[in-house]
């Protein structure tokens, strides 16, 4: 086969490969929510301050009761008041286990100031003894809970791990974060709604 046909058919792989994962973000996210999260929430890696958007998206925090590695019911609205950071992760995620000893330091230096991280574990099936091993090693206190179609899609289809939101004390969504926060950009963010 010509070395221009090879490239060319390259190329069209490459770029159908590039576009899959738009087509089913766009297929399975709500309207309302994905414009509240994906365009108006800056990153935590932004230089500007969070700006909290108190719209139908942000407010379905409340909506949503998910189960933890003890099979509770954890309701997400019962940390409504609180800043949140709500990390969705795996134990076979590398960049997650690179954030997790920063997210622990973090939570042990502003817990008492009304911060709190829920960790959501997405993509993942660790059985509770697997999960507890896993926290144990990790240092990891904050609630973790495994997740649902439900609350994925709300917060916008999570596709890449990890993918962090931050919230504010009245359930809103004030700041995305694809791939791995460090402690500096979540502590600048943080900062400014705690």
């Amino acid at each position: 086969m010509n070395k221009r046909w090879m490239l060319a058919l390259t190329a069209a792989v490459g770029v159908g490969l590039l576009t899959v994962p738009l087509l089913i973000k766009s297929k399975t996210q709500p309207a309302a929510a994905s414009a509240a999260v994906e365009t108006e929430a800056p990153s935590l890696t932004s230089a500007r301050a969070p700006v909290c958007k108190n719209d139908a998206g942000a407010s379905k925090l409340e909506a949503f009761t998910l189960k933890d590695m003890n099979g509770a019911d954890v309701k997400l609205a019962d940390y409504k008041g609180k800043v949140v950071l709500l990390n969705f992760w795996a134990t076979w995620c590398g960049p997650c286990k690179v954030e997790i000893p920063e997210f622990v330091q973090l939570y042990s230096q502003y817990k008492d100031r009304g911060f709190v991280i829920l960790g959501v574990l997405a993509n993942d099936t660790p059985s509770k003894d697997q999960l507890r091993a896993f926290m144990n090693e990790y240092k990891m206190v904050y609630p973790v809970m495994y997740s649902n179609e439900d609350i994925e899609s709300a917060f916008g289809s999570v596709w890449a791990l990890p993918t962090s939101f931050l919230i504010g004390r009245d359930g809103s969504v004030c700041a995305k974060q694809l791939g791995p926060a460090s402690k500096a950009d979540v502590e600048r963010s943080l900062k400014a709604l705690l």
